[in-house]
């Protein structure tokens, strides 16, 4: 597959149903987890223009900073701090209308004003999470829950 995106319009759901499967043929053969995890980074960053995209990989008990794309980002997280460590400690998607109202929100950055992780689970354990934020508020929903979550279960890692 050519390394060059085709862009769709229209829904939040026609933009997913666009990507994914040139995400799934880019991954096709490629065994490198890092250069799998920056293009699908790349990808939605592309094709979403969310304020951040990024994972964030589980290392020694602690959420430690991966392939991202967007401004710089925190280093390192806790299990249970912020959206990030909420995600991981329960093991489920977290999605937050507002950064301003979530308690214990972790602020990588100050334009942050929504945001969804969703964790990345292989051999019934977190492997890390995908962390994706916007600008706007409440611009993730179960549109983005769907779509994020079978692009995981799907991801090479």
């Amino acid at each position: 597959m050519s390394e060059d995106l085709i862009l769709a319009t229209g829904s939040k759901a026609e933009k997913y149903r666009t990507l994914l499967p040139q995400l799934f043929a880019l991954w096709e053969g490629e065994t490198d987890r890092i250069a799998n995890l920056a293009n699908t980074c790349g990808a939605l960053k592309e094709q979403f223009n969310w304020h951040w995209v990024g994972f964030y990989l589980v290392k020694e008990n602690e959420l430690v900073l991966g392939p991202f794309q967007g401004p710089v980002a925190c280093t390192r997280i806790k299990k249970g701090k912020g959206v990030c460590g909420s995600s991981w400690e329960r093991a489920a998607t977290v999605i937050v209308p507002d950064t301003e109202a979530f308690p214990g929100h972790i602020a990588c950055s100050s334009l942050s004003r929504s945001e969804i992780v969703l964790p990345l689970i292989r051999g019934g354990q977190v492997q890390g999470v995908l962390d994706l934020d916007s600008t706007r508020l409440s611009e993730f929903d179960g549109t983005d829950q769907e779509y994020l979550e079978e692009l995981l279960e799907r991801l090479p890692f």
